[in-house]
């Protein structure tokens, strides 16, 4: 049976962030997904996790400057100092947190920089973070991000690229995030690419096509992609990254089924 985490930047978010865990907890959800936890103390966080009996799955690495437009640092040379420091301040938060799954975001194409250099500094930076993070027995994700409707100029886009860098990094503590929303708006082809990607695929997100809502509000078939999963024997979590059309609780009729 699939494992499926609430994403509490996206889901229950009527009430504020360190009630949503324990609104998660009510509804049955068992793990929890952030995308960036670090605006609250740790130990706050903890004590929040703690007190509704949650795992947390998966939260990101810093970054840069989020409310300026950057979307990462891995592929940007010339970052590498402040990337250096986003693995160390993660690294506190998921020792902390107990979470054993973190995803490096790539970061914007800059202009005027040639495509190696982008990408060996991308691969340098997976190793960097990726040896320090198995200190405490941790997995980095990579996620191809859809560049053509929530991230324009997104780096990392391509599911087949994400799989030739994986090989490239080399390190076994470095898994492929599947979100299915982003693979659906860039390809489609879900069970195909889920299929061919499957030895490499460390955590799973959701959301359905068109305007990223929950399952069953758009074109996505996901009972046959539960099913496919749970026939290939996916033992990690699905992270319900999506926007509710409603509210959280009246959109979650899907997850019964």
């Amino acid at each position: 049976m699939l494992k499926f985490a609430a994403n509490l930047s996206f889901l229950f978010t009527e009430v504020p962030f360190p009630e949503r865990f324990a609104r998660a907890a009510a509804v049955g959800f068992r793990g929890v997904e952030t995308l960036f936890p670090y605006d609250w103390p740790v130990d706050e966080v903890a004590e929040w996790l703690r007190a509704a009996k949650l795992e947390q799955v998966l939260f990101n690495l810093p970054p840069g400057n989020w409310a300026a437009g950057e979307r990462g640092l891995a592929c940007l040379p010339g970052r590498q100092d402040e990337f250096t420091e986003s693995v160390e301040r993660a690294l506190i938060y998921a020792r902390r947190l107990d979470c054993r799954r973190l995803h490096c975001m790539a970061g914007l194409s800059p202009a005027g920089i040639a495509e190696a250099d982008l990408e060996a500094t991308y691969i340098a930076n997976l190793r960097h973070a990726a040896d320090r993070l198995v200190t405490i027995g941790a997995t980095v994700t990579i996620e191809p991000i859809n560049s053509r409707i929530d991230m324009p100029g997104y780096w990392l886009d391509d599911i087949d690229r994400a799989g030739r860098l994986l090989d490239a990094i080399g390190r076994d503590n470095v898994g492929l995030q599947l979100d299915l929303y982003h693979a659906q708006v860039m390809k489609g082809d879900l069970a195909r690419t889920v299929q061919a990607h499957f030895g490499r695929i460390a955590h799973i997100q959701i959301a359905d096509n068109p305007g990223r809502h929950e399952p069953g509000s758009g074109e996505i078939h996901y009972p046959y992609l539960f099913e496919l999963l749970d026939r290939l024997g996916y033992a990690g979590w699905v992270g319900c990254e999506y926007q509710p059309l409603t509210t959280t609780e009246a959109g979650l009729g899907w997850l019964p089924r």
